[in-house]
């Protein structure tokens, strides 16, 4: 995949990961934002989601902004992930990835976005900001 042909957006709002017990009811908390990625495994439940609707007892890694991969991406495309994850990993940023049917959402604390945004346009990417990153 060329990096060039990879447009990124950052979108608004902090982001938080949240962990529930498996077998946990989905909370309606959960679904109140415009972001919302559930996923429920054997050992646990997890809430990805607009942390201004995480209650303050739910443990939670909060501060998290997104990167969007413009989209939708074809299934067939390879190495998207791993480009933009081995770019970050060399800035020293950590990341956390939500993908969707049509997209990949890369998650970066909120105190790295500025390094993010600077490390990837630097390996080629196209980086559209909000609230005056650069």
């Amino acid at each position: 995949m060329r990096r060039a042909g990879v447009k990124l957006s950052l979108a608004g709002g902090s982001i938080a990961i949240c962990r529930l017990d498996a077998g946990a009811s989905i909370p309606r908390w959960a679904s109140r934002g415009a972001f919302t990625s559930i996923t429920r495994t054997p050992r646990e439940l997890s809430v990805v989601c607009d942390e201004s609707t995480v209650p303050a007892r739910v443990k939670a890694e909060r501060g998290w902004r997104a990167l969007v991969v413009d989209g939708p991406l074809d299934f067939n495309l390879t190495g998207v992930i791993a480009g933009l994850a081995g770019v970050l990993a060399k800035a020293a940023v950590s990341v956390f990835v939500v993908s969707t049917y049509d997209t990949d959402y890369v998650l970066v604390r909120d105190h790295a976005v500025a390094r993010a945004v600077v490390a990837l346009r630097a390996a080629g990417y196209r980086v559209s900001t909000t609230r005056g990153v650069r």
